[in-house]
C-alpha cells in the first residue's frame, strides 16, 4: 500500500499562486509515476500533470501548461505542483495519485493509489 497526503491548498485571488505538496509513504516501487488530478463541483475528475519518479519526465494538460509546474524531491518522497497565474476555473479539489511503471499517462484509471485531496479556490 502507498499512502499519499496532500497539503497546501487554500483561497487565492485570480492571478495569484499556490504550491501543493503530496507526501508519499508506505510501500515503494522501483519505478512509478506521480500525477495530479482535479475535480470541480459537478464535473468529472480531470488530469492536470504527472512526473516520472526516476527520469523527471513531465506531462501537462493543455489547460495548465505554462502556468503549472510539477516537480519532485526524491529524498522527501514528495511531489509538488506549483500553480501560477491562477484563474477562477482552476477552482477544484486537487488529488495526487500514483501509478506503477515508468510511462506517464493521463488516464485516471491507470493510477492505483490516491490522496484525500486538497481544495483550491480562486476568487475573481
Amino acid at each position: 500500500q502507498v499512502q499519499l497526503v496532500e497539503s497546501g491548498g487554500g483561497l487565492v485571488q485570480a492571478g495569484g499562486s499556490l504550491r501543493l505538496s503530496c507526501a508519499a509513504s508506505g510501500r515503494t516501487y522501483s519505478s512509478y509515476v506521480l500525477g495530479w488530478f482535479r475535480q470541480a463541483p459537478g464535473k468529472e475528475r480531470e488530469f492536470v500533470a504527472a512526473i516520472s519518479w526516476s527520469g523527471g519526465s513531465t506531462y501537462y494538460s493543455d489547460s495548465v501548461k505554462g502556468r503549472f509546474t510539477i516537480s519532485r524531491d526524491n529524498a522527501k518522497n514528495t511531489v509538488y505542483l506549483q500553480m501560477n497565474s491562477l484563474k477562477p476555473e482552476d477552482t477544484a479539489g486537487y488529488y495526487c495519485a500514483v501509478r506503477r511503471g515508468s510511462m506517464i499517462v493521463s488516464d485516471q484509471n491507470e493510477y492505483s493509489y490516491w490522496g484525500q485531496g486538497s481544495q483550491v479556490t480562486v476568487s475573481s
